[in-house]
């Protein structure tokens, strides 16, 4: 049947498992310091394990592939990971199951990105209001520099200088109402979308950012959907071409209702 699933660019592979740890189904596993699919059964499609590849070499392709088998693969995630390791594979598929569901899609994925979804909002009484579109402000920005496109800053810009960086996700502002106060107030920031823009020195120009300034820590901000990834990604591999070893780089991560979901440390 033709259908998602996992691809892995071995030139692009450097051994990191990070993608084994990634993949809640036990689909992959380092055979000669290479990432491999163990049996194309066990592969779901949904792509959880690409946003944590640190070199890009993962990627969701549609081909011809033997079907996804939910039961085999538990039992190889028991067999191979235990107890622990099923509780993890039930949860990811509940949530691989609800994505679907609003897609409508097949179980073979797609991606997570992509899917539809409507927001739960408890009903009002009547007609609810709307956003007005007049003139004036509602809701005072903390944004205290222009621009903020990563294609369009300047690493050596002074709005950089001693401040905290935020890498922040095209889609997070969007997706939280707290991003302003959260993350942008007192801060600079750079905004970029791992999957939608051309990141070509993407890398270059955040390492130069790092280097060059007196930046005392740099925070990502990023959607949970795996494709966000991406943005990690490239931050830690800014960091370690900036040479800053007394730099420390944290991942936040946003729920798609816009909730904090997770703050952890991923360099320095």
């Amino acid at each position: 049947m033709k259908r998602k699933i996992i691809e892995i660019n071995e030139a692009l592979c450097n051994g990191c498992g990070d993608c084994i740890v990634g993949c809640a189904e036990g689909a992959l596993q380092l055979v000669d310091g290479k990432a491999k699919v163990v049996k194309e059964q066990f592969c779901d499609g949904f792509g959880d394990c690409v946003g944590t590849c640190p070199t890009g070499a993962l990627q969701i392709i549609e081909r011809e592939a033997e079907a996804y088998n939910i039961d085999a693969t538990r039992e190889h995630v028991l067999n191979t990971g235990g107890a622990e390791a099923v509780k993890r594979f039930d949860e990811a598929n509940e949530v691989h199951d609800a994505k679907e569901k609003a897609a409508a899609q097949p179980k073979t994925g797609g991606c997570p990105g992509m899917q539809v979804r409507m927001g739960k909002k408890a009903p009002g009484t009547g007609q609810e209001s709307i956003g007005s579109t007049v003139s004036g402000q509602v809701i005072k920005s903390d944004l205290e520099q222009w621009p903020i496109q990563l294609h369009l800053v300047q690493p050596n810009a002074p709005f950089f200088e001693g401040k905290e960086l935020v890498i922040l996700s095209t889609c997070a502002p969007v997706a939280s109402p707290d991003v302003h106060w959260r993350f942008v107030r007192g801060r600079s920031l750079v905004v970029a979308c791992p999957k939608l823009d051309k990141t070509e020195g993407y890398v270059e120009k955040l390492a130069g950012i790092m280097a060059q300034n007196n930046i005392p820590k740099v925070i990502v901000v990023r959607m949970t959907v795996p494709c966000c990834g991406g943005l990690s990604m490239m931050a830690r591999q800014a960091h370690a071409a900036s040479g800053r070893s007394d730099l420390v780089v944290e991942e936040v991560t946003i729920g798609l209702d816009g909730e904090l979901m997770k703050t952890e440390k991923i360099a320095g």
